[in-house]
């Protein structure tokens, strides 16, 4: 039995060590050391503190400020800890209500425009935690937070510009923009109040 038994333990020791202690310590230095910001979570600092993150989407609803998707996390918008969708079908009454009243609060923020409202500003992503819009959701509230800002529209096309990520080679995904890093250059840009 000790033939069996001795060997059994050891080898169960020497791989909790090498992967539960080893690997996991490799990995995180290798991850520090080539990509430092991405290891600490891909934060955005601003004067010094972190106001988020550039892979989780913030609820903002000023009209200074760009828009995000929606989120069903809950309790609250946008909560890391409970990611997850409304896992409600196209169908439901309650998801054509949710995206009525999310038209409505776009439309009321802005009441001179008039163009078609981008999907993605009244749909929840799958995660709820989306941090990105694409372009023409951008677009659609350039006239919006050019005005609640005082700024010309041109220097704020240019701030969406700036904060628009293109495809991996040209090929992978779509254009998207980062919601926070665009607001973040907004503030930085008028020396606005802070972030809500």
């Amino acid at each position: 039995m000790k033939n069996i038994l001795r060997p059994a333990l050891v080898l169960f020791v020497a791989l909790s060590l090498l992967t539960g202690i080893a690997y996991p310590l490799l990995v995180t230095g290798l991850a520090k050391n080539l990509f430092p910001a991405q290891a600490h979570g891909s934060l955005i600092l601003r004067d010094g503190q972190v106001v988020g993150s550039t892979l989780i989407g913030q609820h903002f609803t000023t009209p200074a400020y760009f828009w995000g998707r929606p989120s069903a996390t809950s309790p609250m918008a946008n909560n890391a800890a409970a990611s997850g969708g409304s896992n409600l079908g196209p169908m439901n009454p309650a998801l054509v209500d949710a995206v009525k009243a999310r038209v409505a609060a776009l439309r009321a923020a802005d009441p001179t425009n008039t163009a078609a409202v981008p999907v993605d500003l009244v749909t929840a992503s799958a995660s709820g935690l989306d941090p990105h819009i694409s372009p023409a959701a951008a677009q659609y509230q350039l006239d919006r937070v050019a005005k609640a800002r005082q700024l010309p529209t041109q220097v704020v096309q240019g701030l969406i510009d700036q904060a628009t990520q293109r495809p991996l080679l040209g090929l992978l995904g779509e254009p998207v923009v980062n919601v926070l890093q665009l607001n973040v250059a907004l503030d930085a840009h008028s020396g606005h109040a802070p972030l809500n």
